[in-house]
């Protein structure tokens, strides 16, 4: 577990992360609304693309950014069925050909492979966060 007392260090923490990411893993990110999940996912595409990209899939559920690797960044906030997922088409992100980030995993769980890396982030508003990361 790691603690951190701003957006740089939360940044800092997921850089670090994703230098060890390939193809095909998974980073399941949770947290309470306001915890910087999305803040950690944009740190993974700008360390992974060099630049500034990545925003909310909150409403449109899937935002894929192309790059060495690819990496496909998927909120499940509002998924409630697995037919919402194969409706939207969700579980092409997970074909092995991406860096796949998702937040609020849990929603739609079934559809994340066994071997994933689980990012718990804890805290939100002013308070300091603790991340903790357990690998594949």
């Amino acid at each position: 577990m790691r603690t951190c007392t701003n957006e740089r260090e939360l940044e800092k923490i997921a850089g670090d992360l994703a230098v060890t990411l390939r193809p095909g893993e998974v980073v399941a990110i949770s947290g309470a609304l306001g915890a910087g999940k999305t803040t950690f996912a944009r740190a993974i595409v700008r360390m992974l693309h060099g630049r500034d990209e990545a925003s909310s899939p909150s409403f449109t559920f899937r935002h894929r950014y192309d790059g060495d690797p690819p990496v496909e960044h998927l909120d499940f906030y509002r998924i409630e069925s697995a037919r919402e997922t194969v409706e939207l088409g969700l579980e092409e992100a997970f074909d092995g050909t991406a860096i796949v980030i998702v937040e609020w995993w849990r929603n739609a769980s079934f559809l994340l492979p066994d071997r994933l890396w689980e990012v718990e982030i804890e805290g939100a508003g002013d308070a300091p966060r603790r991340v903790t990361i357990l690998p594949p």
